[in-house]
């Protein structure tokens, strides 16, 4: 399990993580700020380049997640990470990674009124043989209050358990944690209670185009990455028509015809995951009229892109570009191709 402790820079995260590491037994504190300061000895300097935060590198997100699940995985328990998080999005990469591993998660915001907010930031002494470093830290804080004042109001709320930090110490505040943690009331995420798969399950996946042959691409906000229009076929439903209903209902768009099968991939069974058979199919052009009616429902996808082969392999995961790739080809050569993990065969 992972308690998340999220809120305003210089809310109290990090001094009330320890407390919690002491009161919860099995417990772990896992700061993240640590993978964002090994980014800078990691990636080269030109990849900082126009980078004020190192939470818009989607290396730093990914690494979040893995770093956390290498952790349990390892030492088992409680994991306690403070850490602000007041983009929605990233929020649902993280979390999303880390529920496709089935870690759940607890998340609780630390709130406080802006006034002790900001009198905490004036008190904040972050190196102290370095004035001007610690000065550089409580502008950083400042600077931030109105993203947390927007989150707080609207998404952040509502999807996390809510503390008032106002008038107790680190210990008080570690101590309602550790109750609302005990007592099931610390908040879940909606983006970790995705249904867990028990057996293999069969997907079907639709590949949309626009008039320059780009690749249409959406954004789930139940699992981390980028994907395809598609989803789980229902039991008893052909796996084409699990894909038209799923463009249908994610995107706003009817297809005319059952789409042409491209691939169909068999996916191994990689613990937690259980794998399956994986389809995609040709969905054809999109007109500009038809681009331009594209649909997302707020409760299931983000966004959505066309983009090249080329854009796709810096936003698709690994699995997810191999297949993509081959059924451009399948594509190509008017011929269906199968696969096992990635690989056609026969």
């Amino acid at each position: 399990m992972i308690v998340w402790l999220n809120g305003a820079f210089s809310g109290g995260k990090t001094s009330t993580a320890r407390e919690l590491t002491r009161l919860v037994p099995g417990s772990t504190l896992y700061d993240p700020e640590v993978t964002g300061a090994a980014l800078r000895h990691l990636l080269p300097p030109e990849r900082f380049a126009g980078v004020g935060d190192y939470q818009d590198l989607p290396v730093w997100r990914r690494m979040v997640a893995d770093t956390a699940a290498a952790l349990l995985a390892e030492l088992g328990g409680v994991l306690i990470v403070p850490m602000t998080l007041l983009r929605q999005e990233y929020r649902d990469e993280i979390f999303g990674a880390l529920a496709s591993r089935r870690i759940p998660v607890r998340h609780v915001v630390l709130t406080a009124d802006e006034t002790i907010l900001r009198e905490r930031i004036e008190q904040r002494v972050e190196f102290p043989d370095d004035p001007v470093g610690s000065e550089r830290v409580r502008q950083w804080s400042r600077e931030h209050l109105d993203a947390y004042r927007e989150a707080l109001g609207g998404w952040l709320r509502e999807d996390a358990l809510a503390l008032d930090t106002g008038g107790l110490t680190p210990r008080q505040v570690a101590e309602r944690v550790a109750a609302a943690v005990r007592d099931g009331t610390a908040g879940f995420c909606p983006i970790v209670q995705t249904p867990e798969p028990r057996a293999e399950t069969l997907a079907a996946g639709v590949l949309l185009f626009d008039e320059h042959d780009r690749v249409l691409l959406v954004d789930p906000t139940y699992k981390p990455g980028w994907e395809f229009p598609g989803g789980v076929v229902e039991p008893g439903e052909p796996p084409a028509r699990a894909g038209m209903r799923e463009v249908a209902e994610e995107i706003g768009i009817e297809l005319a015809d059952v789409p042409r099968l491209l691939v169909v991939d068999w996916e191994p069974p990689r613990p937690p995951g259980f794998g399956g058979l994986r389809f995609l199919f040709d969905g054809g052009v999109l007109p500009g009229a038809d681009a331009r009616k594209l649909l997302l429902p707020g409760s299931e996808l983000r966004g959505w892109r066309f983009v090249t082969e080329e854009e796709a392999g810096t936003m698709l995961p690994p699995v997810r570009l191999s297949r993509l790739r081959w059924a451009l080809r399948a594509r190509e050569r008017g011929r269906p191709l199968n696969l096992e993990a990635g690989v056609p065969v026969g």
